[in-house]
């Protein structure tokens, strides 16, 4: 099921993602996170009226998210938002990531939402099959501009229209 987020979700988002803060360079975030800016970090999505959605599964836990972010804050690209989906490790390659997705794109088109972009570190052949199963395409890639886990990281940028 995929639902909208509550701040009561705050505890579970921050499992799955302390996980990749952790164990993965998939985020550049070192140092583990609390709770407490996990909500805050929903409430400055809400705040700027932008969509955050939840999936659980058959037992009601929640196992994953995606949500969106302004790209920039200057008022012309008030079209265009950052899109980000995280899933508890045990739950990857069954199809929570394309519902949420799917979910998250169709609020954004009826919100007049033009752009998507996505910031992906390299390698992620999972995420980057996941976005380009709705569209996206590479825009950029940037060559060793992160550090973690005593290696140089590249990310690359998807974008995707809603139309």
């Amino acid at each position: 099921m995929i639902r909208e987020v509550r701040l009561s979700d705050a505890q579970a988002l921050t499992d799955i993602y302390n996980y990749y803060i952790t164990d993965t360079v998939i985020t550049f975030e070192e140092t583990t996170i609390e709770p407490s800016e996990m909500t805050t970090r929903i409430e400055k999505v809400l705040d700027d009226n932008l969509p955050w959605f939840v999936a659980e599964d058959e037992q009601g836990q929640v196992i994953g998210y995606a949500y969106a972010a302004k790209w920039h804050q200057r008022y012309s690209y008030r079209f265009a938002t950052e899109v980000t989906v995280y899933l508890h490790h045990n739950a990857q390659a069954k199809g929570y990531g394309s519902k949420l997705y799917q979910t998250l794109f169709e609020e954004l088109k009826a919100r007049g939402i033009h752009t998507a972009i996505s910031l992906i570190t390299l390698p992620n052949e999972p995420s980057v099959k996941l976005h380009e199963k709705f569209g996206f395409e590479k825009a950029a890639h940037f060559k060793e501009v992160g550090w973690k886990f005593e290696q140089w990281l590249d990310v690359g940028y998807w974008q995707g229209f809603l139309k």
